[in-house]
């Protein structure tokens, strides 16, 4: 038996990748909601994640964490998490990873919040590397590796998706221009069944943190 333990749904885009894969491959889990106040280290956690943060996923009280774990502890289950072939498979591992340990500058001046919708303004040139390098990703993985009818990066869904998602949810807020091809990618995750309910799940919350509600001013305020 799973039991999902993950931050408040409109602030924590590293939960929602677990969730997300949980979701979309029908895996049964209870899911259990604990504050994302602040950024650092938080004690408070220690007896439900050994690293002291959520994501943090149990089987029967045994702690898997970190997200990018979690989804390899789940695929080694179900296989059809990763692409089947194996170029495409090592292509979707390493993209994966360089999502879980970059883009810091893009994380930093767009922090998911899931209640703005904003007008956006011209990024820095930091930031604009950020995009250009996750365009750059789904426009070659659409492009090279994508097989059948499936909309996603490798065509049917996988862990790169989740991992992608709520990067996806922070170019749709701060209203990112992107080239076609990568804003079809963006749609077609936006439209998913599962992001649409933790979406709808975020707007019930009632939680707040100042910090990141204060950016919709200086992203122009809502669209």
């Amino acid at each position: 038996m799973f039991d999902l333990y993950l931050g408040n749904k409109n602030y924590s885009s590293w939960s929602l990748r677990p969730w997300l894969l949980l979701k979309h491959f029908g895996i049964p889990f209870t899911e259990h909601m604990v504050s994302v106040a602040g950024r650092d280290y938080n004690p408070a956690l220690k007896p439900i994640a050994g690293n002291a943060r959520v994501p943090c996923l149990h089987e029967d009280g045994f702690q898997i964490w970190d997200s990018i774990a979690i989804a390899e502890t789940l695929a080694e289950r179900w296989p059809q998490m990763w692409p089947a072939d194996a170029r495409a498979r090592a292509r979707a591992r390493s993209i994966s990873a360089e999502m879980h340990s970059g883009f810091a500058k893009l994380r930093t001046a767009m922090p998911m919040n899931l209640k703005l919708k904003l007008k956006g303004k011209p990024a820095t040139p930091e930031v604009q590397r950020d995009i250009d390098r996750i365009v750059e990703i789904w426009e070659e993985a659409r492009s090279r590796f994508a097989t059948g009818d499936g909309p996603y990066l490798f065509g049917d869904f996988s862990v790169a998706d989740a991992m992608y998602a709520p990067i996806v949810w922070r170019l749709h807020i701060y209203n990112v221009a992107l080239p076609p091809v990568a804003a079809a990618y963006r749609d077609t995750l936006l439209a998913h069944p599962a992001m649409q309910e933790w979406y709808a799940d975020a707007l019930k919350e009632s939680e707040a943190h100042a910090h990141y509600d204060q950016l919709a001013e200086e992203y122009g305020g809502p669209r």
